[in-house]
Order: C-alpha cells, then structure tokens, then sequence
C-alpha cells in the first residue's frame, strides 16, 4: 500500500495490507494498533496506516513483534529522533545475525548437494 486513504474499516485495510481480520486484531491486542472504534466497527486512519506499514516492513526484514512495538512506544513517548536511534542499531544487529544465517544456509546447501551427488553416482550403472 503506497497512498494512505483517511479512514478504512476493517475490511479495506485487511485488503491494503494483505492480512486477515485476526491479524489486525490481534495487533490492537498486542497495542501496536488503535482504531477509532464506531460500535462493533473499527476505523483506521492515518496514523493507523503507517504504523502498519512499518510493521509490515518490520516483519519483512525479520524483527519479532515485541522489537516492532517496542519502536512505536519509543516513538510515541520520545520522538522520531530516539525512534530512529534504536531503528538503526535493530538494523545493524539484524543484518548481522541475517549474514549468519545466510552463511549456515550455503554451508547447508554445500553439504546437501554433495550428498545428493554422491547419490547420484551411485544410482548408475
């Protein structure tokens, strides 16, 4: 989702993000989303909006739901400057630990392919 609209109720925004009214109630659960409530309806707005999209993007790059809230709070209580401080050492101690695992998968594969190989080689006559 690119353009943020004013306000979508549930259904419009399980559509904009590609989630399922479950997700969307369990992140108000977990208070890392608060929409306008209007009786049994829920309303999500601007600031809604974003803040899924930087969930979104938070799950997308592999950080859990407790780092992503944790970021909200920061923001709401000190700010985009103290945001963006802790957003950037997540980022690096994210990368890093993405770099690790990116070195046990090719060591994995490796190990995989030879065995596969080796199997191979034995299956002909």
């Amino acid at each position: 989702m690119n353009a943020i609209i004013e306000r979508l109720n549930l259904k419009e925004m399980c559509a904009a993000f590609a989630v399922t009214p479950r997700t969307l109630r369990y992140y108000e659960y977990i208070e890392l989303l608060s929409p306008e409530k209007q009786g049994r309806n829920r309303f999500y707005g601007a600031r809604e909006q974003a803040r899924m999209k930087l969930i979104m993007r938070g799950r997308k790059f592999g950080f859990s739901l407790e780092d992503i809230r944790r970021w909200l709070l920061l923001y709401d209580q000190e700010g985009i400057e103290a945001q963006l401080r802790k957003w950037y050492e997540a980022a690096d101690s994210q990368l890093a630990a993405l770099e690790e695992r990116r070195k046990q998968l090719e060591s994995t594969i490796r190990e995989l392919r030879t065995l596969r190989n080796r199997s191979q080689t034995m299956l002909k006559p």
